[in-house]
């Protein structure tokens, strides 16, 4: 359905997305995991065609996404990471504002009731979004976003600073619709709707993809290696260089109150990497070992945690 090959964009000497290729088929979701800065709303917004890429092309069933005049371009939904919409009219009319610049007309009304219904407004119908919650303009924008029904949904970090109802309502309106055959494609940097939605993930970081594949194919890439959660009470910094001078430690990486370690045999190097940060004056308030997952991944191609910023 949607295929991007190549992208590349660069603002300055800031290189912002390099060389990424994706595929997106009708009733899947590809995610695009990584941390804030790592290139996912620039990606998003060539892939959409609001920003022409450097080098690189991007097709919706064969046909260009390029140009004020394409076709493909009306075939896709965009929720922008920023709120877009107008405070002054009601939900209803923000639907139908949407459809009517997309060139919907017979059943505009009806389009704008469903798409009302799927984000769990419908009920809202006839209030402007100034009295809503940040969830429920997010869920406001990405009916606004389905209102012209297109073949292809992007979503981008559409549950950044929402509350857990409006998140819960957004992730069940995402399945429903790649249920119903909608290509999706959904960025975030939240490990957990990555494993829930994503039929196939990417992980993005310094605008490059380093990966991509289903999970259980990106989990194969961290091999045998465990992963150990550590909680400190000091410097996360020290405690992780500590820890990355154990044998048998692949990776160490600081976290917000912690350290995040890979090892082939955590349990073998356990009592060492406790000693070594035991040095550092750190000191340890819990520890787990995790099996490896998606945020894992991460850690082993990057070198960081996920939530890292930039």
């Amino acid at each position: 359905m949607l295929q991007a090959r190549d992208l590349w964009k660069a603002y300055g000497s800031k290189t912002a997305v390099a060389g990424v290729s994706l595929d997106v088929a009708a009733g899947e979701i590809v995610g695009l995991l990584g941390p804030n800065g790592a290139g996912k709303s620039t990606t998003v917004a060539m892939l959409c065609g609001l920003t022409p890429p450097d080098r690189g092309t991007v097709t919706l069933a064969g046909e260009p996404v390029a140009g004020e005049a394409s076709r493909a371009k009306r075939r896709i939904g965009l929720v922008p990471q920023d709120i877009a919409l107008y405070e002054d009219l009601p939900a209803i009319g923000n639907l139908e504002l949407f459809g009517a610049l997309y060139g919907v007309k017979d059943d505009l009304a009806d389009r704008a009731r469903a798409a009302l219904e799927l984000v769990g407004l419908a009920d809202r119908a006839k209030d402007k979004p100034q009295s809503f919650s940040g969830g429920m303009k997010r869920r406001l924008n990405i009916a606004c976003a389905l209102v012209h029904d297109p073949d292809v949904l992007l979503l981008d970090e559409p549950t950044v600073g929402v509350d857990p109802q409006s998140r819960n309502a957004i992730l069940d309106a995402v399945e429903a619709l790649a249920s119903e055959g909608m290509a999706v494609l959904y960025t975030t940097h939240y490990m957990e709707e990555a494993e829930r939605l994503c039929d196939r993930v990417g992980i993005l970081d310094d605008g490059a993809l380093k990966a991509e594949g289903t999970q259980r194919e990106l989990i194969l890439l961290v091999g045998e290696q465990d992963r150990l959660r550590i909680d400190t009470r000091g410097e996360p910094a020290a405690a992780a260089a500590a820890a990355a001078s154990v044998p048998g430690v692949d990776t160490a990486v600081p976290r917000d109150g912690g350290i995040d370690v890979l090892a082939h045999n955590v349990r073998a190097s356990l009592a060492e990497i406790v000693r070594a940060i035991d040095t550092t004056g750190a000191g340890i308030t819990s520890m787990e070992v995790r099996e490896p997952n998606l945020e894992a991944v991460f850690l082993h191609l990057t070198g960081k945690a996920l939530r890292d910023e930039g």
